[in-house]
């Protein structure tokens, strides 16, 4: 299982998630870095079966409607602290993982996870 960490998260959630035994990309290991744009995230997420962490609405558009992303976390924080959003990834990270072998779209909020059918 390994997640794209897309540029508007910390780094520090792919460093994270690799310590933790999954393999992580963020955005900034790319060749383009933070400038990859979403259509490249999601060729690559689909030829490498990569699972895209983003805050990014578009993504669930994307999903939504393309079906691209290979599978998507998305975090709907609004705006939050990186070390309170590391803590809410940090707290729910395996249940999240664990609900990745069955879903393909998972939504994090401050309060819940959401499995989107």
């Amino acid at each position: 299982m390994t997640f794209l960490i897309d540029a508007q998260l910390p780094r520090r959630l792919a460093y994270w998630l690799r310590k933790g035994g999954y393999e992580a990309v963020h955005t900034l290991d790319l060749p383009n870095g933070n400038r990859t744009q979403d259509e490249q995230i999601n060729t690559l997420s689909i030829e490498k079966q990569w699972i895209v962490v983003s805050k990014d609405s578009d993504f669930v558009d994307s999903f939504l409607i393309q079906g691209k992303p290979y599978k998507l976390l998305f975090l709907a924080t609004g705006n939050i602290k990186n070390i309170e959003l590391e803590q809410l990834f940090f707290n729910h990270f395996d249940e999240i993982a664990s609900l990745f072998e069955s879903y393909r779209f998972i939504e994090l909020n401050r309060t819940m996870i959401i499995v989107h059918q």
